[in-house]
């Protein structure tokens, strides 16, 4: 029987006979390591603790020590929960897509066709066979078939029939079997099902397959996994904490915004609550810039394609752009996806000398994203949406003092807000994606040396992530964790050489000549009013601080009868005084009124009888508070006025 040789990460080479298998191999090391091997990599693909290694190669060991090995146990629970699923008889003919792991834990889409769908209520009897599965310790094997015996097995389940009618001819088909169940998969999976002791079924939701609006709806199953108990519990703690801060169910709650059908997917409809905390951003945020010298404008939602040509959007971002509006008389008009060439269109109305440098322009920019239904979440993914943004004009030599003066503001900005959960990322081009990048090397390696040097300058920590910049240049990014676990871009700059050559912006220098290139900043402080906004939301839990607040007080007269008058005297003090606040003349005991005000999360609460009224007094309950205090308006009007300033700061 011929040989095979192993070569280990370490270096050392050593031979065994063929047929051997991992499990063999592990055990020839220690018993202890083969008690912690999950799978094995031979030149860099899985094989199966307990299949042959078939030939000579880089060979590698994957324990439960290794972050990768967290992947592999939930890829196996996608099929551990496939095979519960269809040992349950009202699941039985349930057809299966694709079932992966991802960054939380895993998934499977399912079509259970005409018959019972899955909810969460079914959880637990999946989760039972599940663990019924998990004692029976199956062991888990992997081999290759032929294209014909795969389509003869799968005969029955049309998505998978679809996925390997698309593989392309002579590639290689492998599933991997546990028990009575078959799964048509790559690798990189348990030993066994008794490997799979700690998961949890988390949500239902609807995914079109393959990711096409085209396609049929299918139902995917959300779940997690963890290979030790308290892991899962502590992120169980997590997903409900996040829950309770998920943006969506607090605008729902609180009526700060909806999304419906019938206005259109990906189109929020701003209530009045929500309305008005929009209002106080963009009030705040417009003020800071007109103080740091910008120049705020209006532009237009629509303009003429030839625009985003010459930006080189229609190039490298049409994917994401609506389809251009035929006006019948030759021009077309987009839906503007950026607002930098309407801004760059304002630069070019007249010439500019230096003396005009840096010019600020900043605009509350509407602008629309051609985004598919799937990726549309709330308001924090949506098609429709405003842009605090911003492009400064700027000498070459002068663009990283200006790039440093915008870092200021933006981090007295989330002072101001109270944000402090958030790192720096420096996004670099892929240098070999130039369909994606403007291809010119030159260019793009000053302009990231100079956005590095500039953070070092600062001394603020940063990492790098290659691909992920504009189209047109490096840009420093705010990247902030989302209260459902993700990452997103909340702020950003960026350097851009190229946008200023493309629309021939000049300037005239000290020289007199009129043939100098300004560099161009884009940059976005607050990012989108949606996104910002579904930001603090899930911040602060919908107990915004009372500047935000969108009531601000409620007044709470004991009888609206006797002590209305005195109420709504109180009312308008407060908003002679700039504050928002209301009278509540609903017909309820005082004691549901009260909750009700610490349930909409309201900062003051007023309750107003006999005895305030005869004293010009009021008795305050803040929120989060359980007592109650008596004061005399004047003080309560120095208290909420000092409090509202305490946030409010704009220099």
């Amino acid at each position: 029987m011929a040989a095979i040789q192993l070569t280990f990460p370490d270096g050392n080479v050593k031979e065994y006979d063929a047929g051997v298998k991992p499990i063999d191999v592990a055990n020839g090391i220690s018993k202890s390591l083969a008690k912690k091997s999950v799978s094995a990599k031979l030149d860099g693909h899985y094989v199966g603790m307990n299949d042959e290694i078939p030939a000579s190669g880089q060979f590698e060991l994957i324990t439960t020590d290794d972050a990768e090995s967290l992947d592999i146990l939930r890829h196996s629970a996608s099929h551990l929960m496939a095979q519960a699923l269809k040992r349950i008889p009202k699941f039985a003919n349930m057809h299966f897509g694709v079932g992966p792991y991802i960054e939380n834990g895993f998934y499977y889409d399912t079509d259970n066709g005409a018959g019972n769908q899955v909810s969460v209520d079914d959880f637990p009897e999946i989760e039972a066979m599940m663990h019924k599965i998990v004692k029976e310790n199956l062991p888990i094997l992997s081999h290759e078939i032929s294209r014909e015996e795969a389509l003869k097995t799968f005969a029955n389940d049309p998505y998978k029939v679809e996925l390997i009618n698309d593989l392309p001819e002579g590639e290689k088909i492998t599933v991997a079997v546990q028990g009575d169940h078959v799964e048509l998969d790559k690798g990189g999976l348990v030993p066994s099902t008794g490997w799979i002791k700690h998961f949890k079924l988390i949500s239902v939701a609807g995914a079109y397959w393959r990711g096409d609006s085209d396609n049929h709806m299918m139902q995917r199953i959300y779940g997690t996994a963890f290979w030790k108990a308290a892991d899962l519990e502590a992120d169980l703690q997590r997903r409900a904490e996040a829950k309770e801060r998920d943006h969506r169910n607090i605008g729902r709650d609180l009526d700060l915004f909806f999304t419906s059908q019938e206005v259109g997917s990906g189109l929020p409809v701003w209530l009045p609550n929500g309305a008005t905390i929009r209002r106080q951003v963009e009030r705040y945020i417009v003020d800071k810039e007109l103080n740091n010298d910008y120049l705020h404008v209006y532009t237009p939602v629509l303009s003429n394609l030839n625009l985003y040509k010459t930006s080189g959007h229609w190039d490298h971002y049409r994917e994401d752009m609506f389809p251009p509006m035929d006006m019948g008389d030759g021009e077309y008009l987009e839906l503007r996806p950026m607002n930098c060439p309407s801004h760059i269109m304002v630069y070019k109305h007249k010439p500019r000398s230096y003396r005009d440098l840096p010019m600020r322009v900043a605009e509350l920019g509407m602008m629309h994203r051609y985004e598919k239904s799937g990726a549309l979440t709330g308001l924090s993914r949506v098609r429709e949406m405003t842009l605090n943004d911003g492009h400064t004009f700027v000498e070459p030599e002068k663009l990283e003092d200006e790039f440093k003066s915008i870092l200021k503001m933006m981090m007295e900005v989330y002072e101001d807000f109270n944000i402090t959960d958030y790192r720096f990322r420096l996004s670099y081009r892929d240098p070999k994606n130039t369909e994606k990048y403007f291809d010119d090397d030159e260019m793009w390696e000053k302009s990231q040396a100079q956005l590095k040097r500039a953070m070092d300058d600062l001394g603020v920590d940063y990492f790098e992530a290659e691909g992920e910049a504009a189209f047109y240049g490096p840009k420093l990014d705010v990247q902030t964790k989302t209260a459902l676990g993700g990452e997103e871009t909340l702020s950003t700059i960026q350097l851009d050489f190229l946008l200023p050559e493309r629309f021939n912006l000049t300037y005239v220098g000290e020289d007199g000549k009129d043939n100098h290139r300004p560099v161009m900043l884009h940059r976005g402080i607050v990012g989108t009013m949606e996104r910002f906004t579904a930001y603090l939301i899930e911040m602060y839990k919908g107990a915004f601080p009372t500047w935000l607040a969108p009531l601000q007080v409620e007044i709470i007269p004991v009888n609206l009868g006797a002590h209305g008058d005195y109420a709504r005297k109180i009312q308008k003090q407060l908003q002679d005084a700039g504050l928002r606040a209301q009278v509540e003349t609903k017909d309820a005991k005082m004691g549901y009124l009260i909750r009700e005000a610490q349930t909409k999360k309201v900062p003051y609460t007023l309750v107003l009888g006999d005895e305030e009224m005869g004293q010009d007094n009021v008795t305050v309950r803040r929120y989060g508070q359980k007592a109650t205090e008596t004061i005399s308006m004047v003080d309560f009007m120095k208290e909420i006025q000092a409090d509202v300033a305490r946030y409010s700061r704009v220099d």
